[in-house]
């Protein structure tokens, strides 16, 4: 089983949750000149490389879940899934690292595009749903995520994020994707 980033659900409503997330730390990479999904292939190979042993001390990191996309121009706040969204600079592209390990703890990395950095704990709005990683799909996520979290009175801070938790190779179908939007205390 992959490890997913822990988080506490502070309110269910209809289609969508608030979260709160945790501080927690990821090896992210900023892939630029890619869409939106191919960003999510190009950044992998350094991600993964990185938690298989490209790092000083040559150890492996157990894989999480999501993996999170997002555009290249603000921080990522989540872990597993992968999480993505469009920026000038491009998508910056995160794995979540295990839960308890810190910055410090953190293998350095021995690619230069891979980056260690801590996320602070965040209050998430999240809406899940199946399918393909296709741009189409989270946009129509991301404005029902947007508008329900609007009518219940929050204040949406930032650009959403995509956030992936399945490998390629599980049918379509049964993926599990996210949108998640960082909210106003």
């Amino acid at each position: 089983m992959t490890e997913q980033q822990p988080y506490e659900v502070v309110r269910a409503e209809d289609g969508w949750e608030l979260r709160r997330y945790p501080e927690h730390v990821v090896a992210e990479t900023i892939v630029k000149n890619v869409d939106f999904e191919d960003a999510g292939n190009r950044a992998f190979r350094p991600l993964f490389g990185y938690i298989s042993g490209a790092n000083r001390v040559k150890q492996k990191i157990a894989m999480t879940a999501p993996v999170v996309q997002s555009s290249s121009s603000q921080k990522i706040a989540m872990t597993a899934p992968v999480v993505q969204s469009s920026g000038a600079d491009g998508y910056a592209v995160a794995f979540v690292l295990p839960a308890g390990m810190t910055e410090a703890d953190a293998p350095e990395p021995t690619a230069p595009e891979v980056k260690i950095r801590t996320v602070p704990a965040q209050l998430v709005a999240a809406t899940r749903f199946s399918g393909r990683w296709k741009e189409e799909s989270w946009r129509e996520h991301r404005a029902e995520l947007l508008a329900a979290v609007r009518k219940a009175g929050l204040t949406v801070i930032g650009e959403p994020r995509f956030a992936r938790f399945d490998p390629p190779y599980k049918p379509w179908f049964l993926r599990r994707n996210e949108v998640l939007a960082d909210v106003a205390e």
